[in-house]
């Protein structure tokens, strides 16, 4: 267990530009405009009721359990991105789209990762369900909030740091984000992104919540050849208030390049309805950028909530 954040300490300094202004937020409450039922109908989500494909030694295989959840099964290994199964999280409505797969049908978790300490990405109810003894990986001053609840394996990382664990290396890199879950613990913890690479090569970029930067170019010169970036696509409207720390469609199809990525795997959508933005329009987006980059459909991996797709090395 390593556990190695100062108490006191911030993270304030690693804040890239303004973040949204306590009356852009103001403004935001008072002419927010609820979409019309009709465009956060869940009979618009797509669904897929397929099971977990079984996988061979050189395969890897992602399910996206919705929103930024997904599970990662490589190298003989299960790896949990930012669980949420929760039907509800605090300050939003009920999620849209049921889980893409059951916890309880989950396949053995090895690792548990965790790119921030907002609510729609770490999830308190999701997390107790967990056996205290499973690897949970976190970022700079979120350890503690684990070894509270009893976990015994906890790892704290800063940017640009990795770990092994079994056969896979962990790095933690930049997003340009924030974070805090309560009144007092403004930047109490550090936010990013998480690298996987397995002994075969393949190599997975999951980047939590991230408005667009440069990050993105340096993760891809730090850590080539990444065979599937999950990017956020949802979440952005109204752009003014929202673009600095979160992608649009658009960014989200710039920063696959800049990463160097093969696939752009979607996420951050068609979950819970946290901004203004029609359920599909991320989707529709996603695809006219896509294709206007010169992007192939073998490549989008626009993936429907509980879908599997898998590669070999």
């Amino acid at each position: 267990m390593a556990i190695r954040f100062p108490r006191g300490t911030t993270f304030t300094d690693r804040l890239v530009g303004p973040l949204p202004r306590f009356g852009d937020v103001l403004r935001f409450m008072w002419t927010y405009e609820v979409p019309r039922r009709s465009e956060l109908d869940p009979l618009l989500v797509p669904v897929s009721h397929a099971p977990l494909p079984a996988i061979g030694p050189r395969q890897a295989a992602l399910t996206w359990i919705g929103h930024a959840t997904y599970l990662l099964r490589v190298a003989g290994t299960g790896v949990v991105i930012d669980p949420v199964w929760s039907r509800r999280i605090p300050g939003v409505p009920r999620r849209l789209s049921e889980p893409g797969l059951e916890f309880a049908r989950l396949p053995p978790v090895d690792v548990v990762l965790i790119s921030h300490d907002h609510y729609d990405h770490l999830d308190a109810p999701t997390i107790e369900r967990f056996p205290r003894d499973v690897a949970v990986l976190v970022p700079l001053g979120l350890g503690s909030w684990f070894t509270a609840r009893g976990f015994t394996a906890v790892t704290e990382f800063d940017w640009w740091e990795s770990a092994r664990i079994g056969a896979l290396r962990f790095d933690f890199v930049p997003a340009r984000h924030w974070s805090r879950r309560g009144p007092t613990d403004f930047c109490r913890s550090l936010w990013g992104g998480w690298l996987v690479t397995a002994p075969n090569g393949l190599r997975f970029y999951h980047a939590g919540d991230t408005g667009y930067g440069r990050h993105f170019e340096r993760i891809g010169r730090a850590y080539p050849d990444i065979d599937v970036a999950m990017l956020p696509i949802g979440a952005y409207h109204p752009t003014r208030v929202m673009r600095p720390v979160h992608l649009t469609p658009e960014d989200a199809v710039t920063a696959a390049l800049d990463l160097g990525a093969s696939r752009l795997a979607s996420m951050h959508w068609a979950t819970f309805p946290l901004t203004r933005e029609p359920v599909l329009q991320p989707l529709e987006r996603l695809r006219v950028a896509w294709f206007r980059a010169g992007g192939t459909s073998e490549r989008l991996w626009d993936m429907a909530v509980g879908e599997t797709r898998t590669l070999r090395s």
